[in-house]
């Protein structure tokens, strides 16, 4: 099993987040992208104003690998046309996956027919434009059985919407990694959401993000049947080591 073709090195803090320089951030971001272009990882994902620097590197060099970024990030409460205005200049920029943030708080609420819409409009642009669209759900922020009727509704209406070829280009992804929880709870994927989403997701693949930092981890989830898994720790992990980091 090629390890490095399930990983998405992902890299999303702001130069504030990170409590470092911009000029030490932005160091830091061509040196990320350098390192998935010389390990060879599935993907690299990007804040969207960094899509244009990646496109180049890896363009210059020859390079196999794909570029993802987020959209509506971290919270996801923006309308959907204004979702599609940022996956347009994202894919225009050379993205390949975009990784949408559910209006969870809007599900939360009730209000179904708005995440139905944001869901059908925003997979439909996405599809049209031949990329890879993952819906993040922001597990931490749901109870388990919000969880199930999330990962329901979101398969739902891409059965119902779409032909069978387009469902491995639409996920179902856990979290953000910036999700604020009490009591230091985990902010990201764990084996039980994520088997709640491949439980109510399927035919839909699954999308771990958010604390994934070790070998073992990485090899349990795939077991499990998750296709893509998001990390910042993925130099480490395809060699098999493990360190405490930040998301």
């Amino acid at each position: 099993m090629d390890i490095k073709s399930f990983l998405d090195s992902t890299y999303l803090k702001t130069a504030e987040q990170a409590g470092i320089s911009e000029l030490e951030n932005n160091k830091l971001i061509v040196n990320f992208i350098q390192e998935a272009i010389d390990e060879k990882f599935k993907l690299v994902m990007v804040r969207p104003e960094v899509v244009t620097l990646a496109k180049k590197m890896i363009v210059d060099q020859n390079s196999k690998v794909t570029i993802g970024t987020v959209i509506d990030f971290p919270k996801g409460n923006s309308s959907y046309t204004k979702k599609i205005n940022q996956a347009k200049k994202a894919i225009l920029d050379g993205a390949d996956d975009l990784d949408f943030v559910c209006n969870y708080e809007a599900f939360k609420k009730g209000n179904i027919p708005l995440i139905k819409k944001e869901i059908l409009k925003c997979t439909q642009f996405v599809i049209q434009n031949n990329k890879t669209i993952k819906w993040i759900i922001e597990v931490a922020a749901l109870n388990n059985q919000q969880i199930i009727q999330l990962s329901t509704l979101i398969k739902n209406v891409v059965i119902s919407n779409f032909k069978e070829d387009v469902y491995p280009n639409v996920f179902v992804k856990s979290s953000t990694g910036f999700y604020k929880t009490k009591d230091n709870l985990p902010n990201g994927a764990t084996v039980p959401s994520i088997i709640m989403m491949l439980e109510n997701a399927s035919p839909l693949p699954i999308k771990a993000s958010g604390g994934v930092r070790n070998r073992e981890e990485v090899m349990y989830l795939i077991r499990l049947g998750v296709k893509r898994i998001g990390t910042s720790s993925a130099k480490l992990i395809s060699r098999g080591e493990s360190e405490i980091v930040s998301y």
